[in-house]
């Protein structure tokens, strides 16, 4: 069954197809990867979900419908987060970027700003992995911020210890508005951000297409919201104060040149895992912005 399912999705053009046919396979049964592979020669009774309800979803993801629309949920690190249609889904690629502030941090208690957050996701790993952090999650979206919300309450409930509720902020607010977050300008220790950065025009994957455009599109050449956010960063920065911006591959020089401008130094190209440059980091350089 499995293999017949993967199968089919590498028909469709899907890009893992036995993973996913596998992770269909466990969401269908409400039985984790290790309990089905064990299983793998046992009869499939005419009532089991695989014989009833693993069909249909292996249909929609053949039709490239998202896998984590289909099943609910996607991952950043060790935080799960609920998605769905009216949400950018979390990428590998900011993983990257959040790992290595992670590593890079010796705050015991940062204050972090997570700009176009979305499902939330890049706040709440901050606030997962850095009990003392405080966070504060910007985005625009009513859609989105529904889901931030949903996911921030959840982290909550599942996890009381870390006070996610009393650390983590969402904020409705533009982060290309100068007058954004005027409580914390000239205190932020670190800004992460994963804004839409993808030229318009632009081919991109079923999944991408599946994402609000408002999310992924930034102009002709995807830097129409990295513009105007710079500026808006380095005022929220403290001196010093760090920067991590996922964009584009090919970007970099054209991201460097923009947080120059703004007045930022050590501006690095950071590398994602298959070795593509998917992210600058760079700090706030002289007095606090105005």
């Amino acid at each position: 069954m499995l293999a017949a399912a993967a199968a089919e999705l590498a028909a469709a053009g899907c890009a893992a197809p036995e993973a996913e046919a596998l992770q269909l396979a466990c969401h269908a049964a409400g039985r984790d990867r290790s309990a089905l592979l064990l299983a793998r020669r046992d009869p499939v009774p005419a009532d089991s979900p695989l014989r009833t309800r693993l069909p249909g979803l292996i249909a929609r993801r053949a039709r490239r419908e998202p896998l984590q629309h289909i099943i609910g949920t996607a991952a950043l690190l060790d935080v799960e987060l609920a998605v769905g249609p009216g949400v950018f889904i979390p990428r590998p690629e900011t993983e990257c970027l959040v790992d290595h502030y992670l590593r890079g941090n010796a705050l015991a208690a940062p204050i972090v700003v997570d700009l176009c957050t979305g499902t939330g996701a890049i706040a709440l790993a901050v606030a997962a992995a850095i009990p003392g952090a405080r966070v504060s999650a910007v985005e625009r979206s009513p859609e989105a911020l529904a889901w931030a919300r949903r996911n921030i309450d959840a982290a909550a409930a599942a996890r009381p210890g870390l006070r996610i509720a009393e650390r983590v902020r969402l904020v409705r607010g533009d982060a290309a508005d100068p007058g954004l977050l005027p409580g914390l300008r000239g205190r932020v220790d670190a800004v992460l951000t994963n804004p839409p950065y993808v030229p318009e025009g632009s081919a991109v994957d079923a999944e991408t297409r599946a994402d609000p455009p408002e999310a992924v599109f930034a102009g002709p050449d995807g830097l129409d919201l990295i513009r105007p956010m710079a500026p808006v960063i380095a005022a929220l920065l403290r001196p010093g104060g760090h920067l991590a911006m996922e964009h584009d591959e090919h970007q970099h020089p054209a991201v460097a040149g923009i947080l120059a401008t703004a007045g930022f130094t050590g501006i690095t190209a950071r590398r994602d895992l298959a070795g593509r440059e998917r992210f600058t980091t760079a700090v706030r350089g002289g007095a606090a912005g105005g």
